[in-house]
């Protein structure tokens, strides 16, 4: 059986990676330039510094007689003290350039994900693990600031160093710098090679990191599910293959490129003998000083030590092409329609909401929603029933705009939403769904998200209707009290903190998707109560599998297979003794 393609199996394009890497740099070119001019000048400093040795030995060397300058070679020695004093300042200066530069861009990338993350269609976060997309936003984001920076410090200083001291050779002694070059054309080559193989496995690396916190994240915020069904071992099993992948991946890119360095320093070494060879050789053929000799040492040591560093550069700067790669790939992703130019607005809505032979599948070709139509008045409490499947969520996911129908039109107040931004579209609407989501912040901070404009009290009196303020006042800090992962409450408070938060919203809609699902019967008759007095005035739709909760809907909507197969009230749909009612009386002998 053919295994099926990997799309981490491609190789890693690092050129393409890196000229995307360096757009997000644009605005600070000039900085670059800056650190760039540093670096020759840095450089520059350096290789003045032989050339002083030169003269220093040569002087020693011409006053061995007895007639030696001592002023000149203290002269000499106080000019490289200052040099490398220069040369210090130069290369701190350009390393915090190079580090403002670097995580400036990493910032503007991390930026720049999480714009597009709003942008982007829900049905790509859909088919997405979260921990991969939270991966791209944090590992690759931060490999992109901290290995950019190490890889652009060293490939600067490296180059430069490299290209100038080859220059200073020539100039000093032509004939050694060409023989010594030799041996870093066949470094280069041998550098070349394994650079291609290595950047294939380090784009592989970092989507099996991907895949590990994506792992990672699914395990442990389940942990509980994970440990009733005995699911340990399973999930060890998948922890364990995607970790033998990752140590896969990681061992050769790190062993590929890990053979730079050793073949770097093997080239120099060659490279010396080199110098040392041909140097004693033309000393004694008279073609050349000592003085040259010893300076050319210094020169090859300073001409193949970037190589190494070179290799080093090469393996962040691949390490940063993987991780851009992965950060690229969402940054390109597809994303909803630009609706900046849409104008239509409600001014005074009532509230009238109509469903026109809508037609949806999420995936093309598969309808899930078949032609559903519907009218409902203003200030309608209806309610929408049918089996697990029947397209229920799928209908309110569509009147949110969260996904776009694929045929007719649903309308507000005889208004497409269509027409309408999406911000305004869910500016109609405050919503109770099945699950709880609170944020770390206060029970007052969490009741009021998204709203400046609700007072105290009116927070306090929300909560009474939802049967939450006692239980609030007998925390340590009241409505000021912290909500984290690890807080104490229930997960029927937490579903009641959610409809308080809804209760103080002032949205003319209301959406309740099996809002009371997760609260006990007594607390579920307190919210049944508040949800009565949150529909007045309003038109909501209510999602609930507790056909008990809807009995006093002023319209019904009974779904199967993605249509509306019965419609009315519940006395009528008892009476009719359809699909409802089938459904209605099997839930009280479920009970009994």
């Amino acid at each position: 059986m053919a295994r099926r393609p990997d799309p981490l199996d491609k190789p890693g394009n690092f050129a393409a990676a890196w000229k995307r890497l360096l757009s997000f740099m644009r605005p600070y070119r000039i900085l670059l330039i800056i650190a760039v001019a540093l670096s020759v000048a840095g450089t520059a400093i350096s290789l003045i510094g032989p050339q002083i040795i030169k003269d220093i030995t040569n002087t020693i060397s011409d006053g061995l007689g007895g007639d030696l300058d001592k002023d000149g070679v203290l002269h000499l020695g106080m000019m490289m003290v200052i040099l490398y004093i220069v040369g210090g300042i130069l290369a701190l200066t350009q390393g915090f350039i190079l580090a403002t530069v670097s995580q400036r861009t990493a910032s503007r990338i991390r930026s720049e994900l999480s714009d597009k993350i709003d942008r982007v269609p829900l049905s790509y976060l859909d088919r997405k693990q979260t921990g991969d997309i939270m991966s791209r936003m944090t590992n690759d984001a931060d490999t992109v600031g901290h290995s950019m920076n190490t890889g652009i410090n060293s490939m600067i200083g490296a180059t430069t160093m490299f290209f100038g001291a080859f220059l200073v050779m020539l100039y000093t002694n032509w004939a050694l710098a060409l023989a010594s070059s030799l041996t870093a054309i066949l470094g280069f080559f041998m550098v070349r090679g394994l650079m291609k193989r290595s950047q294939r496995y380090f784009a592989i690396q970092q989507g099996n990191l991907g895949a590990m916190n994506s792992h990672v994240a699914e395990v442990y915020s389940a942990h509980d599910v994970v440990n009733v069904y005995n699911g340990q071992q399973g999930a060890r099993d998948r922890f364990d293959g995607i970790n033998s992948k990752l140590r896969g991946s990681a061992f050769r890119s790190q062993f590929l490129s890990g053979l730079m360095y050793p073949i770097m320093s093997f080239i120099g070494n060659l490279g010396f003998v080199v110098v040392c060879v041909m140097g004693s050789i033309m000393v004694l053929e008279g073609y050349t000083t000592i003085g040259v000799v010893v300076a050319f040492m210094l020169y090859i040591r300073l001409f193949t030590s970037p190589l190494g560093q070179l290799s080093q550069a090469i393996v962040s700067m691949q390490s940063v092409a993987a991780a851009a790669e992965r950060v690229f790939d969402l940054i390109d992703q597809d994303e909803m329609e630009d609706e900046s130019a849409k104008s239509v607005r409600i001014e005074e809505v009532k509230g009238e909401v109509e469903f026109r032979d809508v037609h949806f599948g999420y995936i093309p070709g598969k309808e899930v929603i078949h032609g559903f139509s519907a009218r409902i008045e203003p200030g309608q409490k209806v309610a929408i029933v049918g089996p697990t499947g029947a397209g229920k969520t799928t209908m309110v996911n569509l009147l949110m705009r969260f996904y776009e129908v694929n045929g007719g039109s649903i309308l507000v107040d005889g208004v497409p939403i269509k027409d309408m931004r999406r911000e305004d579209v869910h500016d109609l609407f405050c919503m109770v769904l099945q699950d709880t989501w609170l944020f770390r912040g206060t029970i007052r901070e969490n009741i009021a998200y998204g709203r400046d404009d609700v007072t105290d009290e009116e927070i306090e009196n929300a909560c009474k209707a939802a049967g939450i303020h006692f239980f609030i006042t007998t925390l340590e800090k009241g409505y000021d009290t912290m909500l984290t992962e690890s807080d104490s409450l229930s997960l029927g408070q937490r579903q009641q903190i959610t409809i308080a938060r809804a209760i103080v919203d002032r949205s003319p809609l209301l959406i309740l998707d099996e809002a009371t699902s997760s609260v006990d019967t007594r607390t579920e008759k307190i919210i049944q109560e508040a949800m009565d007095r949150l529909t007045e005035g309003r038109t909501s739709f209510v999602i609930a599998h507790r056909l008990s909760t809807i009995r006093n809907a002023d319209l019904i909507l009974v779904m199967r297979d993605g249509s509306i197969i019965e419609s009315g009230t519940h006395e009528q749909l008892l009476a009719d003794g359809g699909f409802y009612c089938d459904l209605y009386n099997s839930q009280f002998h479920t009970r009994e």
